[in-house]
């Protein structure tokens, strides 16, 4: 998944423990869990490894304990357990030393790990709980060195392509409305009641997850919505929690890089609903709008009657009809449930936005809101970078928006399109080291749609800009001629935005997809400082400027 990063307009921020990495949060008063105990949990044995001059405890001696675990050396506290697992270019096991510096107290590992433990020769004596593969057990150590927080939590899953992170925040400002005390977890933030904690990942690692967990728990918490990742299902990054609630968007092509082919990206999120599952949620919301929404509520029906969710069938339990959308891009629209109709008003334009405010709508009342406090709630939520615009007084529309494959782009651009007379230039790229195949798809998609495109780069990471761009090109150009927008290619993403907007006449739109909320580049490994709402309000102002301060 990309890399994400924290809206600037946030609320506050929750600081991490004393020596933490940022974003990282503990509880203040964690359980002691003996090894012994996480050992007979998994089914690993306990091999003590020592320098010869050191011995195992004796018998009878207090059991050791842990109060936390982690798998990055570099943030291991006093007392935790440390997971030194086998990854794709090094074994955590390489790391233990710092690890133990830090004040690790034990290890979880494999067999490999362990013996590069045992020629490390600790002069401590340190017990190794040694698993054949301990990656799989990862969720279910962190839940319970943490007293299994997400068992006394709501916790609502929400898994998809698109639209994840609308609906959390959909459903966050719905629980809030309703008087629970709610946090988030998601791509763009972690939010304890509204106060934000920077996100690493779109779902965070199991030890990280369970500790957050732990802190919303401690704080007085009561319900969480978190966004799930395919990634996150497939890695066991969410095993041990136990899902209250699973709601499902929709799927279209992403993360191919990953997964083998759309199937194995479907039997990923269908970790959150299927029977044999471990991360199975005890009850499910879908949206059954597209073909993968039925087979998911074919799958999720294995165990219990999901409530379905649909903008476009009359036979699901949740209907929507009467959309009135206004010239800002803002919505009214009748939702139709199991107990009777309810307006609803949406600040965010798109049909999509309908589907996802929707499944918000019957998610909140699958989790014992009441609808109408619901509905107050979804009316107030604007999400950051997610058809965000940006007004600086100019007389076209600009706007950004996190849309990084081709059907949520292809989305936004109808979404444009139907509230504007005007011309629209799109701004597109494509991320690195990602799923290639997606790459000819973003442009044609562009290229169909708009009537600028301007190609360059978005977060190139290690591959080679030129590369990327040429084949967004190809997408765009294999379009026919006749039915092409205009291509052009800007190989800095600063120049494409201010080429647009120095096309854009009134009445024009122009929109900066991909990165949305995002307030870095990514290139070589380097992240630089980049915010393509920043970029766009300045290439504004320096067309206002360029015509004698007068913006047109």
């Amino acid at each position: 998944m990309q890399g994400t990063n924290t809206p600037q307009h946030s609320t506050g921020e929750v600081a991490g423990s004393a020596g933490s990495v940022p974003g990282d949060l503990r509880p203040e008063h964690p359980p002691q869990t003996p090894v012994t105990a996480l050992a007979e949990l998994i089914g690993a044995r306990v091999q003590w490894v020592a320098d010869t001059a050191a011995t195992a405890p004796a018998a009878g001696a207090a059991p050791v304990s842990v109060t936390g675990v982690e798998l990055r050396a570099q943030s291991i506290e006093p007392g935790d357990l440390f997971a030194a697992l086998p990854g794709a270019r090094a074994h955590g096991a390489e790391f233990a030393a710092s690890a133990l510096e830090r004040g690790a107290v034990a290890v979880l590992t494999d067999p490999a790990g362990l013996a590069a433990l045992e020629a490390l020769a600790p002069a401590t004596a340190l017990p190794v709980l040694v698993h054949p593969d301990p990656r799989s057990v990862l969720g279910e150590v962190s839940a319970t060195v943490y007293g299994r927080p997400a068992d006394r939590l709501q916790v609502i899953g929400i898994t998809g392509t698109s639209g994840k992170t609308t609906t959390a925040y959909l459903i966050e400002a719905g629980l809030t409305a309703s008087g629970r005390r709610a946090g988030l977890v998601g791509t763009i933030e972690t939010r304890i009641e509204g106060r934000r904690v920077p996100s690493a990942l779109t779902t965070p690692e199991a030890p990280q997850l369970h500790a957050l967990f732990a802190v919303m728990l401690e704080r007085g918490l009561d319900t969480v919505v978190m966004e799930v990742s395919s990634h996150a299902l497939a890695l066991g990054r969410v095993d041990g929690t136990d899902f209250a609630i699973g709601a499902f968007t929709n799927l279209s092509q992403d993360h191919l890089d990953f997964h083998d082919g759309l199937d194995d990206y479907f039997a990923a999120k269908s970790r959150l609903f299927a029977r044999d599952s471990t991360v199975r949620a005890r009850r499910a919301v879908v949206c059954v709008d597209d073909e993968w929404g039925s087979r998911m509520a074919e799958i999720a029906s294995a165990e219990a009657p999901p409530t379905t969710v649909s903008t476009t069938t009359g036979g699901a339990d949740w209907t929507a009809s009467d959309v009135v959308s206004a010239e800002d891009g803002s919505q009214q629209f009748l939702a139709h449930g199991p107990t009777g109709s309810l307006p609803v008003a949406l600040r965010l334009p798109g049909h999509y936005n309908v589907a996802n405010a929707l499944l918000a709508l019957a998610t909140l009342a699958t989790a014992g809101v009441d609808p109408e406090r619901a509905a107050a709630g979804i009316g107030s939520v604007d999400v950051p970078g997610r058809v965000q615009r940006v007004d600086r007084g100019q007389d076209f529309l600009a706007v950004v928006d996190y849309a990084h494959k081709p059907a949520a782009l292809e989305a936004v651009i109808a979404t444009l399109r139907g509230q504007s007379a005007g011309r629209l230039a799109v701004v597109v790229g494509a991320g690195g080291d990602r799923d290639q195949g997606k790459r000819p798809m973003m442009g044609e998609v562009s290229a169909r749609g708009a009537d600028l495109v301007i190609i360059t780069d978005d977060n190139p990471r290690t591959e080679d800009p030129a590369a990327i761009r040429t084949a967004v090109r190809e997408g765009a150009l294999g379009v026919p001629e006749a039915a092409r927008a205009e291509v052009r290619e800007f190989a800095e993403r600063a120049e494409a935005i201010a080429d647009a907007v120095r096309w854009a006449g009134p009445g024009d739109v122009v929109l900066v997809a991909g990165k949305g909320h995002e307030i870095g580049q990514e290139i070589n490994g380097v992240k630089h400082p980049f915010d393509d709402r920043e970029v766009l309000a300045a290439a504004i102002d320096a067309v206002g400027r360029s015509e004698e301060g007068q913006v047109r």
